[in-house]
């Protein structure tokens, strides 16, 4: 599976998802959808970059605290969309919370179970499904060719990932594809969570295992997600019509705006 990184220098996980193979033998266009890290580390430099590659609207998945703390830097050519799909940082990126970080210290599940419940809450919380739906009718709005809609939480991994599993889904990207771009950001972030390593490291090997689990993914993540769908509503696609409302027809025009024509 070959993926698309972006040249930016100063953020993490950038990458266009064009050029995965889709429905009737066509594949997602280049320049139409990037998912990505924060953006508060981007340099001008980056910000340029970004606006020469087409980013035109800017979703941003994370909490209000989040944006609060880590503003985004927008490329100047684009909207930015505040998108939140919690309340609160429920996938514990910025790992804040002081009794999370006392449980973390004494038990080596505990940041695993935490990151299950909240792939439960990315399906099941009126705000996250509210979140997903406005990511979408920016989808659909983003009709040019060579423009695209950039969506990203803090690592790209979780809430940004189960965005791009919607999409990917809808664009009838094979399931296995799906699911090893999913796994990829463990990749994409190797030097994030070295550094996220060496800033914890006295605090023990309990506490480093439960920072693993926050800033890795694994297939266990997606599949509780998955589960859940599949519970709601027997799989991803009819989810996505049936709880985030994008009809039939708006499927149908995504695939329009977003796939490439059997020739090309």
């Amino acid at each position: 599976m070959e993926q698309h990184l972006l040249e930016v220098k100063n953020g993490f996980n950038f990458r266009d998802i064009g050029g995965y193979p889709a429905t009737d033998g066509k594949m997602i266009k280049m320049h139409k959808a990037v998912r990505s890290g924060m953006l508060n580390p981007l340099s001008d430099d980056d910000l340029n970059y970004l606006n020469e590659y087409g980013v035109r609207v800017d979703v941003d998945f994370r909490s209000p605290s989040e944006q609060e703390e880590y503003p985004d830097k927008v490329p100047s050519m684009a909207k930015y969309v505040n998108d939140s799909v919690f309340p609160a940082d429920e996938t514990n990126s910025t790992a804040k919370n002081q009794m999370r970080k006392q449980a973390f210290k004494e038990d080596p599940e505990a940041g695993y179970h935490d990151m299950l419940n909240s792939y439960k809450d990315i399906v099941l919380a009126p705000s996250a499904q509210h979140a997903y739906r406005v990511f979408f009718d920016e989808l659909l709005a983003n009709s040019a060719d060579g423009e695209a809609v950039l969506f990203h939480c803090t690592a790209g991994k979780d809430r940004t990932g189960m965005g791009a599993v919607y999409l990917m889904t809808v664009l009838g990207v094979p399931d296995e594809i799906i699911r090893e771009d999913y796994l990829s950001s463990n990749k994409h972030l190797a030097l994030n969570q070295q550094n996220k390593q060496k800033l914890y490291h006295e605090l023990g090997p309990v506490f480093l295992k439960n920072t693993e689990a926050l800033t890795h993914v694994y297939d266990e993540y997606l599949d509780t997600a998955l589960n859940v769908i599949r519970a709601e509503a027997g799989n991803v696609r009819n989810y996505v019509e049936q709880v985030l409302k994008v009809t039939p027809q708006q499927q149908r025009d995504l695939k329009k705006i977003y796939l490439t024509d059997n020739e090309q």
